[in-house]
């Protein structure tokens, strides 16, 4: 059995990705295991540069399988913003909250047919040596509310309502989230590459 190491120290990342992962047959853990991982910095200016830098490096240095995750939200009236930025979009110690009062300020006077947004992931996996195994990504279109509903999920969730149900990933439950959030349609798509690894 393969096990993969997700790159991330968001907890709640951590068991959405294990969630999503774990019916491909592999054991999922999560840079919590190892006090010796690395901090890599996220420098890219694309998630797939990120996602890619995050796995390779800590593949590395850790001579584990490591599935590297980047993701978050681009909003249409901000030109793409906060976009790899969005877990800092409020600055350096910058929390849910936070960020939350930044987007909903600068959207502030924006009408709701041009509240537009998505939420993107890029996923890449890395072999013990650091060579990219598999790649994939998922988006996930919505529109940005004027305040936060529900207390569910993390980030942007509250304020990120898919249309077609009328609630935002904050009003979800993890079932709903799990089959129609970015991170899941990427997870989609990886599975299969997943599962040809494991058992080869």
């Amino acid at each position: 059995m393969l096990t993969i190491v997700l790159g991330t120290h968001n907890r709640k990342k951590g068991e959405e990705l294990d969630a999503l992962l774990r019916s491909a047959g592999v054991t999922v853990e999560t840079l919590a295991t190892y006090s010796e991982a690395i901090e890599v910095v996220e420098d890219g200016d694309t998630f797939l540069h990120n996602a890619r830098k995050k796995a390779v490096e800590q593949a590395r240095h850790l001579g584990r399988w490591v599935l590297g995750e980047d993701s978050g939200l681009m909003v249409d009236a901000l030109d793409g913003a906060p976009g790899v930025f969005s877990a800092r979009f409020s600055g350096p110690e910058a929390t849910d909250g936070s960020t939350n009062r930044l987007l909903i300020e600068r959207l502030d006077g924006v009408p709701t047919e041009r509240r537009g947004a998505g939420y993107v992931c890029q996923m890449v996996l890395a072999d013990p040596d650091g060579e990219v195994r598999a790649e994939a990504r998922g988006t996930c279109r919505g529109r940005i509310t004027t305040e936060p509903h529900g207390t569910g999920g993390f980030g942007y969730d509250p304020l990120f309502e898919l249309l077609e149900y009328h609630r935002t990933f904050g009003q979800m439950g993890p079932a709903a989230k799990s089959a129609l959030s970015h991170r899941a349609r990427a997870a989609a798509r990886l599975l299969p590459q997943l599962r040809k690894l494991a058992a080869g």
